[in-house]
């Protein structure tokens, strides 16, 4: 793996994380309602939702990259369109953040194991790794190294990013729930969504 294709990855997971989604919510939720002291189990949960999330894509690119290197060619395509069309429903979408405060009691661990399963059981997670990760990977290469190395730099980038939401939440919680700060996250990530399914299309048409 370069150090192009990694810092590659990592500027786009970054980015990608950044848009708010159900997790995201989440985290906001507890954060509003119970204050800083969400951030810490939050974003282990998260991390470990993401990992349980990764690891069942993984397993799936994998055994079809095994099987057939011309059906993962295919699904790189069909990934980049994903990641386009995703870009164009985020920027559609609205700038509200409906994050309503969660003042129920709950025990850290219960805080930990809720984000884990909003986390590890959201299709869409899973849905978004297979088409997200192949764009990353090179076939021709062992496969082990580069999955281990993209999930550590992604998994780290997810506690990072759920544990920063929690702390603004609890602090600025204004910015948070401000329509206009929310659609300008949205139509940026949207945007830039876009540019890298366009940019995964031309990369693909230049090596055929």
């Amino acid at each position: 793996m370069t150090v192009e294709t990694w810092l590659a990855f990592a500027a786009a997971s970054a980015i990608l994380l950044v848009i708010p989604g159900p997790t995201i919510l989440l985290v906001v939720s507890y954060a509003l309602g119970q204050g800083w002291r969400t951030a810490l189990p939050m974003a282990i949960g998260v991390a470990l939702g993401d990992f349980t999330a990764m690891t069942l894509s993984l397993l799936g690119l994998g055994a079809l990259l095994a099987a057939s290197a011309t059906v993962f060619t295919i699904l790189k395509w069909a990934g980049a369109a994903y990641l386009v069309w995703l870009g164009i429903k985020l920027w559609r979408a609205g700038g509200a953040l409906d994050a309503k405060p969660r003042t129920d009691a709950v025990s850290t661990l219960k805080m930990l194991s809720h984000a884990w399963l909003v986390t590890a059981l959201n299709p869409k997670g899973i849905t978004f790794f297979v088409a997200f990760l192949p764009q990353f990977i090179d076939p021709k290469a062992d496969l082990f190294p580069q999955v281990g190395i993209f999930a550590t730099t992604f998994l780290a980038l997810a506690f990072a990013n759920a544990f920063t939401y929690a702390l603004v939440a609890s602090r600025a919680r204004n910015a948070v729930r401000n329509p206009r700060a929310m659609g300008i996250v949205n139509k940026v990530g949207g945007s830039l969504l876009i540019g890298a399914g366009i940019a995964t299309v031309g990369l693909r048409a230049s090596q055929s």
